[in-house]
């Protein structure tokens, strides 16, 4: 006698891949048109991409200017300070993926592996041992950090912290020209060195000012509303080229005549500024999500505005918006762009002089394809780490 789980679906019920064809690509005469069409399409621009790529691009002039896309004209003799300060980053990413993601094991390889993996491009000898270097770094915290999640938790926590005010420590030095670590000018820092330290330092400043000014915004103080929303749509209704050239031509007619700002540090303030006033109508919308139950349970529990404020409402409010904030923070990378337009030589600026040695006349779509690549490497590892963050808090699932 037959048993019941034995009893296989009809053959057009069954799963396989001729079922799943049929049903997701070839279930009506249209749907088998647009999917011939869409496979010549895909067909065409993948083969001419390869063909482009391996035998009519020509990459010597990325291989023969890596450096300088890399970090600018930073001096040779110092470059060493920068590796070893992408080696501190590197051992808290190592230690972080030890205590909070313990089982993402794939996530792990990927990003330790990752230094090692990138030298195998065309990069010297030296930064190959130090990309190489790197990695090892990587799973030494990893490894150190796995035995004792928990006692090491607020120490890395704190070497991230301090992980900015050290990269730009070492990278700026802090001694004479004969000393151990002589003090190198902002005019020879570049390329993605500089947009990295424009995204990071914009990204850590704005985020807090954003927070205070989607609170101010919802104030019942008067004047701290307005004076929030006076800035807020005062900045949002201007482009960010506008405030960069401000920073850069308008600030030093205001200064007294000793004083001077650093270019860099003048960008920088003009990207935490604008950024700020996105992020805080971002932080606003995720606080009007918040019932008003919750702020009426707090009070019966007897805690004041602001415990309210930042033990219960916000953490929830920061929550809802984890998407929209990292949105915007991969546009703030993005909007690093412009100013190559005021002078400063990020990643665009630099492609902009390789681009104008006599060797390397004519070569721009390798040069802007090499760095679109390298903005879509680093925004979408922004992304997984953000699906993986909302994946962890349970961000629209609980």
């Amino acid at each position: 006698m037959t048993q019941e789980n034995t009893v296989l679906p009809p053959l057009t019920e069954r799963s396989g891949i001729l079922r799943w064809l049929r049903k997701n690509l070839f279930g009506s005469w249209l749907d088998t048109i647009l999917t011939i069409l869409g496979a010549l399409i895909i067909y065409w621009a993948v083969t001419g991409l390869l063909r482009w790529v391996f035998t009519v691009a020509e990459w010597e002039v990325v291989r023969a200017n890596m450096r300088l896309i890399m970090v600018g004209q930073y001096p040779l003799a110092e470059v060493w300070r920068l590796w070893v300060a992408l080696g501190f980053l590197m051992f808290l990413t190592g230690n972080s993926l030890a205590i909070w993601a313990r089982r993402s094991y794939a996530a792990t390889i990927l990003l330790l592996a990752t230094p090692a993996l990138m030298a195998l491009l065309p990069f010297g000898d030296e930064p190959r041992k130090w990309l190489v270097i790197l990695s090892v770094v990587g799973v030494i915290g990893w490894v150190a950090a796995r035995s004792k999640p928990d006692a090491l938790g607020r120490i890395v926590v704190f070497g991230w912290i301090l992980s900015l005010p050290i990269f730009i420590l070492l990278t700026r030095g802090f001694t004479s020209a004969d000393g151990v670590m002589p003090i190198v000018g902002t005019n020879l820092w570049g390329g993605l060195l500089l947009t990295f330290l424009l995204t990071v330092v914009a990204i850590i400043f704005s985020f807090p000012l954003g927070v205070l000014l989607a609170l101010g915004r919802r104030s019942e103080l008067p004047v701290v509303r307005i004076a929030s929303v006076i800035y807020i749509e005062l900045v949002r209704g201007v482009p960010l080229i506008t405030i960069l050239f401000m920073a850069q031509l308008m600030l030093p007619l205001f200064l007294p005549a000793n004083w001077t700002v650093d270019r860099v540090v003048r960008a920088m303030v003009a990207m935490v500024l604008f950024s700020a006033a996105y992020l805080a109508e971002n932080v606003r919308g995720g606080l009007q999500a918040i019932p008003k139950g919750q702020f009426e349970a707090a009070h019966a529990l007897g805690l004041s505005g602001p415990q309210t404020m930042f033990f219960i409402i916000l953490p929830q409010a920061l929550r809802l918006v984890i998407p929209i904030l990292v949105g915007q923070f991969i546009a703030v990378f993005k909007d690093t762009a412009l100013v190559a337009i005021v002078g400063l030589l990020d990643l665009v600026g630099i492609a902009k002089t390789v681009l104008a040695q006599p060797d390397f006349l004519g070569l721009q779509r390798e040069v802007y394809v090499f760095i679109s690549l390298i903005y879509w490497v680093l925004s979408y590892g922004m992304s997984y780490l953000s699906q993986k963050l909302e994946e962890r808090l349970g961000v629209g699932k609980r």
